[in-house]
């Protein structure tokens, strides 16, 4: 029966490369980053555009091998460089309480640094 899930006979494969890939902490935050990703994270104010950054690690994947240890982690920094900096969407923050004529309304744009990921370094095992 053809149609969307005939795919020719052949089952395609998939990649063989063994992707890397890394949780780091930011601004508070935790990213899964890549080598080659452009991650959005909480303004960094001390980086100008073209800096590289040092980003603490807290996860490394590379294939099979994970690696969690805080002792080894301390020592692998993910390297990143900065993009651009630049505003989030706006969001409205309203407030309101019934039949006492309280309203209020607020608005926020959080500010960004969009960095790209050039280097995850290996685990020494």
């Amino acid at each position: 029966m053809p149609g969307w899930l005939d795919c020719g006979g052949a089952v395609p494969e998939r990649e063989s490369e063994i992707r890397v890939y890394a949780i780091v902490r930011s601004g508070g935050r935790q990213h899964k980053v890549a080598v080659g990703d452009i991650v959005e994270v909480d303004k960094i104010s001390t980086a100008k555009v073209g800096d590289t950054v040092e980003l603490s690690t807290l996860l490394v994947v590379d294939g099979d091998a994970v690696t969690s240890d805080p002792w080894v982690l301390a020592g692998i920094k993910v390297q990143a460089e900065v993009v651009d900096h630049h505003k989030g969407q706006k969001i409205d923050i309203l407030r309101y309480k019934n039949k006492t004529g309280y309203r209020r309304r607020q608005g926020h744009r959080q500010q960004y640094t969009a960095i790209k990921v050039t280097e995850i370094p290996a685990a020494a095992k």
